[in-house]
């Protein structure tokens, strides 16, 4: 796949709340989710003196993308790794703070697209959906493994799925006959265990793949420390921006984003101590969404939701 296939969503969107703080020399962005790189190549075209340091834990996409960004010579930086070490990759980088941070969560472009990684239903291959093919067990694997009981509370849980309990029965049912291996296997269970009154517009395993890969990569764990951290290491004055495409994920960004921008000063205080004060300020209201044009040119961006703020004050 070549990385040129990959179209950005809410490019621009992303720039414009970026700029006022990656615009300056010597400033640093880290790209948390690099995928194929269209937001760092963009970046580094923008603000020619921007250094992007680009994590993702996919090798294949982070090979990808450094042969795109190859042009911009040392301004950018890649690292091998999950989003929640964006500390030590900073300090293995000799890098204190940073001026900007960018999220745009979810699985890639290439990911979906390629269809051996068994990201998509809508293509037969081997159920992996490991974004890091150098560790961990596959959805197979977990398909095999786990209980009903455990099924159930990830469909539920990750999935949002009302059927949750009738899936992990069918499933461990259908193993006892055979190993479910490949996509095509699960989206006949899946298909065949949903009653006629219960489907919903689109494929009914959406939600059971959508479940299957945030426990196989703990995506969910994953960004609640890293949100964290990220907010942690930028400057004062430093803006981070973060898309992300389902409700699990925006209700955490939203609730981190939210609780450092409200003052913790205790009710009744007569004067507001720097030490209470917001750490941050929210540069968007609520969640912004794509807009009908961009909607139409790149089907992925309809279920993004975009949340940005800036960092007010360092925390003692």
């Amino acid at each position: 796949m070549s990385a040129d296939r990959h179209t950005p969503v809410l490019l621009e969107r992303c720039l414009e709340l970026l700029a006022p703080a990656i615009d300056a020399p010597n400033g640093v962005l880290v790209d948390a989710t690099l995928g194929l790189g269209g937001h760092t190549e963009a970046a580094l075209t923008r603000f020619p003196e921007l250094t992007v340091v680009g994590l993702d834990r996919d090798s294949d996409a982070l090979a990808l993308a450094s042969e795109r960004l190859e042009p911009f010579g040392d301004r950018f930086r890649p690292v091998h790794t999950v989003y929640d070490r964006v500390r030590d990759a900073l300090d293995e980088l000799g890098i204190d703070r940073v001026a900007g941070v960018l999220f745009d969560l979810g699985v890639s472009s290439m990911q979906l697209d390629e269809a051996e990684r068994g990201f998509a239903y809508s293509q037969d291959a081997p159920l992996d959906m490991r974004m890091d093919r150098t560790t961990g067990a596959t959805a197979a694997e977990l398909l095999a493994s786990y209980s009903e009981a455990e099924l159930r509370r990830i469909f539920h849980r990750y999935g949002e799925e009302q059927l949750a309990g009738r899936y992990a029965r069918r499933i461990v049912e259908r193993r006892a006959e055979a190993p479910i291996e490949r996509s095509e296997q699960l989206n006949r269970i899946i298909a065949d265990a949903t009653p006629q009154a219960a489907r919903r517009p689109g494929h009914p395993a959406k939600r059971v793949y959508q479940a299957l890969r945030i426990e196989v990569n703990a995506e969910l764990a994953a960004l609640e420390s890293a949100l964290p951290a990220a907010i942690d290491a930028l400057a004062v004055g430093g803006r981070i921006v973060v898309l992300a495409y389902q409700s699990l994920e925006d209700r955490i960004v939203k609730r981190e984003l939210a609780a450092r921008s409200r003052s913790t000063a205790p009710a009744g205080l007569p004067i507001e101590l720097p030490e209470h004060a917001p750490e941050l300020r929210l540069l968007v209201r609520g969640a912004e969404q794509a807009d009908e044009a961009e909607r139409a040119r790149n089907p992925r961006a309809i279920p993004v939701r975009l949340r940005a703020a800036e960092r007010l004050r360092d925390v003692a």
